[in-house]
């Protein structure tokens, strides 16, 4: 008879140092809940209490979650920033030129290096990485993110590939197109000799990841390694009302503190474990 195949989940959250607000949900649900794993937008309002508290949780796993769309930058550089030097919010817009303008390219070359440059001043050790909207799909954004982390010890990249089953949710076209550019960031990854996650969870229900939803999720998982990636937050201020007005941050904070979500990993059998466990 042969043995069922192993079930392991990453379980993460992003957008540490957005607000106070996130940076609190994450020590919370890391000091109390399952959280192990956060991503640190290190030009973030809230970048530098993010760090503070990251360094009194040596437990915390923390990586860098790269912005090249909706929100700060580093450099501030024109060709890719407002005067603010915040990144627009038009995703096609932007792809097109990242891929198609030498003079963008060459700017988001050196942002995204300035962006590892400051996790490592941060003084935090680098766990993985990943983009804010999964903007290193994109083959250039995924490109200068893989070659400026190989030159910061990165080990770990996150791939955004969820099944449609365990979420109960129907294959759509939009699933198959995005398939083909998954296959193009492992490609870039393989090459590279970086890990990856198998699946990942947290695209279909971004922002409202329940404890009802994720209790439901767990027996659910498919073999192998599945990143489950949440929002949460304590509370909402005016930026996270302008960016991600229908999330429901609470609710994803509950859900990662939830005593019934935690017994359900054990029930289900499945191994909660981190990046440097791959």
């Amino acid at each position: 008879m042969s043995l069922p195949a192993q079930r392991r989940a990453i379980v993460s959250a992003d957008d540490f140092g957005m607000s106070e607000e996130v940076n609190e949900a994450i020590e919370i649900a890391h000091r109390e809940g399952i959280l192990s794993t956060a991503s640190l937008m290190v030009a973030g309002p809230a970048a530098v209490d993010a760090v503070r508290r990251a360094k009194k949780m040596p437990d915390l796993r923390v990586g860098l979650h790269v912005v090249a769309i909706e929100g700060k930058s580093v450099l501030d550089l024109p060709a890719i920033t407002d005067e603010q030097g915040w990144f627009g919010r038009n995703q096609l817009r932007l792809g097109v030129e990242y891929f198609f303008r030498p003079h963008s390219r060459r700017a988001l070359r050196r942002e995204i290096e300035a962006q590892f440059r400051a996790f490592d001043l941060s003084g935090l050790t680098l766990d993985h990485a990943n983009a804010h909207k999964h903007m290193h799909l994109h083959p250039t954004v995924g490109k200068f993110l893989i070659e400026s982390g190989l030159k910061h010890g990165l080990k770990a990249v996150r791939t955004p590939l969820e099944p449609p089953k365990p979420v109960e949710s129907t294959e759509t076209l939009g699933d198959r197109a995005l398939r083909r550019w998954i296959s193009v960031l492992r490609h870039q990854l393989s090459r590279a000799g970086l890990k990856t996650n198998d699946w990942c969870f947290g695209l279909r229900w971004s922002g409202h990841m329940t404890p009802e939803r994720i209790q439901g999720l767990i027996p659910r998982l498919p073999p192998g390694v599945s990143e489950i990636y949440f929002h949460p937050a304590t509370g909402q201020n005016d930026m996270m009302r302008r960016f991600m007005p229908d999330y429901d941050p609470t609710g994803e904070l509950a859900a990662l503190l939830d005593p019934a979500v935690r017994k359900s990993f054990g029930r289900a059998n499945v191994d909660r474990i981190g990046w440097g466990d791959l």
